[in-house]
């Protein structure tokens, strides 16, 4: 009997399909047990060609005592494993925003009203402007929030786009293609020098793809992901918004410039919208500029102008500029938290006896800021408030809104001129020193 290798007979099937038919191959050694791996998780970059193929994992029940916390590294925005966005129109001040941040976590300070259990390390990589430039928005921080920037050596790393190129995907003859040298570089990089956080920023410069394909921005941000869970960091994308804003007059964070798919892939996404000149008469500035709020997730679930969290550029002076110059050199802009004013702080309870006895004395008075008889007129005379200002206004509407939920004052339905029933303004309990 003739005893063949049984490998011979696929060769012969091979033979007879021709020569444009794959070999098969045969691994003497292919079901042998993998050697040990013996590198620390931390040195070792995980190529697309070495990861597990799929295969379907049995679930086995684990105590969920024993299930490690979410490990969020800045307030709920910024986690480890995970990809974060931060949307902004442009010259609100999202960069110098994102490094204030950055230098909170390093600095292991709470600049911007975010607690930092313990010192980070973060690096931060501006795709569009020079190192130079990165470092003068740097020391103006550090000048502002009186910070020895010798603090941050080995917690803070900077780079430029302009001489350190991240491009981790881009269009070939073959269709939109990861760059994993890069990818793997930057998993090294992230694993070499403990990096907790990494900050791109702008998004738009880190690929060369369609920003408005979804498949290619979803193979991005994908990736993106994956660099985020082999280093154990939380990754920031810094994006651009749309043209144009949305009905209610603001960005959301569905207005991320570009397809959706960023949005879908991230863990947090927030959105910073410049103040109104209508909130800036609200809070009784003379000016909207440099003021801008920061709201996380839908704008439906945003909380009111006067409970965002707001934020206010002011101007810092370098000091680098020649002897005899008024200016002292080069102007920065720096982040800094900024309260709504308390517009009620200084009503006093004499305030609201005296508002109390005036519109008694004079009434009836309309509920409606916009009826000539409204309520508002007799309040602001012994405010001292003007109903014509806008600011005034406001003042006085809130005012109001507070003493009728107090019961100071009511709102009752009575008769107008014409004998339409209308809500009319009464006074309620009493207000005593």
């Amino acid at each position: 009997m003739d005893k063949r290798d049984p490998f011979d007979d696929l060769k012969d099937m091979e033979d007879a399909m021709g020569p444009e038919r794959p070999r098969y191959s045969y691994d003497p050694h292919e079901d042998e047990e993998p050697a040990a791996d013996t590198d620390p998780p931390r040195s070792r970059a995980k190529s697309g060609a070495d990861r597990s193929p799929i295969c379907a994992t049995p679930y086995v029940y684990r105590d969920p005592a024993t299930i490690p916390v979410r490990q969020w590294v800045y307030g709920k925005h910024l986690i480890r494993k995970f990809l974060s966005t931060t949307a902004a129109p442009g010259a609100v001040g999202k960069s110098s925003f994102k490094l204030v941040e950055s230098i909170a976590m390093a600095a292991g300070r709470a600049l911007l009203g975010v607690a930092v259990p313990k010192r980070l390390r973060v690096w931060y990589w501006n795709g569009e402007d020079p190192l130079e430039e990165i470092e003068r928005r740097v020391a103006a921080i550090c000048i502002h929030y009186g910070i020895d920037g010798r603090e941050l050596e080995g917690y803070l790393f900077l780079d430029s786009g302009r001489t350190s190129s991240i491009v981790i995907a881009s269009r070939t003859k073959e269709g939109a293609k990861v760059a994993e040298p890069l990818v793997d570089k930057l998993i090294e990089q992230i694993r070499e020098h403990e990096i907790d956080v990494l900050v791109i920023d702008p998004f738009v410069s880190s690929h060369g793809l369609a920003e408005n394909s979804n498949d290619e921005i979803d193979l991005v941000a994908k990736t993106w992901n994956r660099i985020a869970d082999a280093g154990d960091a939380a990754i920031e994308l810094v994006h651009h918004v749309r043209k144009g804003m949305g009905p209610a007059g603001e960005y959301t964070v569905e207005d991320g410039r570009g397809a959706v798919a960023l949005l879908a892939a991230a863990r947090s996404a927030r959105v910073l919208n410049p103040m109104t000149k209508d909130e800036a008469e609200r809070a009784g500035l003379e000016s909207h500029r440099g003021y801008f709020r920061v709201d996380n997730g839908k704008s439906n679930l945003a909380p009111p102008p006067d409970r965002s969290e707001w934020f206010h550029l002011t101007p810092v002076s370098l000091g680098n500029g020649p002897p005899g110059i008024l200016d002292y050199g080069d102007q920065v802009a720096v982040v800094e938290p900024w309260e709504w004013p308390d517009q009620l702080a200084d009503i006093t309870t004499a305030d609201l006896i005296a508002a109390q006895t005036e519109v008694r004395a004079t009434g009836p008075w309309r509920e409606n800021s916009q009826a000539k008889d409204w309520v508002g007129i007799p309040i602001g005379r012994v405010l001292k408030l003007d109903p014509q200002e806008k600011a005034d206004k406001e003042k006085i509407k809130r005012a109001l809104k507070v003493w009728i939920a107090n019961g100071m004052f009511e709102s009752v339905t009575g008769k107008d001129a014409k004998g339409n029933d209308r809500p009319f303004i009464e006074v309620g309990t009493p207000a005593t020193e």
